[in-house]
């Protein structure tokens, strides 16, 4: 049987795919902070909703991640006005409900990061990493949270992540002059700069020429959220989708579409793209 591609690079999101950020935001959810302009505020967004009688819908929920809906497309240039964006598009649903959103994220952000440290690995990642750095893939990390969050993330995984010989690229990066998923550009960046891929830049007079074009189909991205994979497939690249199972049920009317989705790591077949076989 044929692979769906020859890839010859690998490029892997963050959280929601190696990292299990779920857990903590039903952790924060469960975390009451002491009261706060007025209210008790709870790091997470149902919990500063319940008592008020709201709820953060899965399609709200999309907003927030960046997913592009009827009436929005959240996505900035860097990933501190993304979460001012995507806590203002939460709030926005809720005008009842009188809290400003410098109070909410802080209040958030401090919570998360207590937790951030304990956060564990997703099933079938560590599996699949070590795989591919015992065979040479070439492979890096394109995350869009920003540095100082992604050593908090991973501090207790400091061996694990080693494997990727310090090839990561995060969205406040500032080198690189990103623009945030769903563009393609942290992707690309990854490529170029840190696998030293001739991908050519994201947005350039003449780019990509023919011979990058064919080196970006050289890529598979691994992503858990819709943004991502946007980003993915902008790039030229082919891309694995594991999505939270009730991101599927969320409308999306994009044009870009994964090559293929799965309900976990484990699940991925390494020889289906021409990689080397798990043992």
């Amino acid at each position: 049987m044929s692979p769906i591609a020859a890839i010859e690079y690998v490029l892997f999101d963050m959280d929601g795919l190696l990292l299990d950020s779920e857990s903590i935001y039903s952790e924060v959810t469960s975390t009451h902070s002491p009261p706060l302009d007025g209210f008790a505020l709870i790091g997470f967004p149902d919990t500063i909703l319940k008592p008020f009688g709201k709820e953060m819908t899965w399609d709200i929920k999309a907003g927030c991640m960046g997913k592009p809906t009827k009436d929005t497309l959240i996505w900035l240039n860097t990933p501190r006005a993304a979460e001012r964006q995507a806590a203002e598009h939460l709030l926005s649903f809720f005008p009842d409900i009188e809290i400003s959103v410098p109070t909410y994220l802080a209040e958030r952000n401090r919570l998360q990061d207590e937790l951030w440290p304990t956060v564990g690995l997703l099933p079938g990642a560590e599996k699949l990493i070590r795989h591919l750095k015992a065979h040479k893939i070439p492979m890096a990390v394109a995350t869009s949270s920003r540095r100082r969050n992604f050593e908090l993330k991973t501090g207790h995984h400091t061996e694990l992540f080693a494997l990727f010989d310090g090839n990561i690229v995060c969205g406040d990066d500032a080198q690189y002059n990103m623009r945030g998923k769903p563009e393609p550009d942290i992707f690309l960046a990854a490529a170029r700069e840190l696998l030293k891929r001739d991908v050519g830049p994201a947005d350039a007079p003449g780019s990509p020429t023919d011979a990058q074009r064919a080196e970006r189909s050289k890529g598979l991205v691994f992503e858990d959220a819709l943004p991502g994979m946007q980003a993915g497939k902008r790039a030229g690249m082919s891309v694995v989708w594991v999505p939270d199972t009730q991101l599927l049920s969320v409308e999306y009317s994009g044009e870009e579409k994964a090559d293929q989705t799965l309900k976990s790591l484990e699940e991925f077949v390494p020889e289906q793209w021409g990689l080397p076989p798990y043992p």
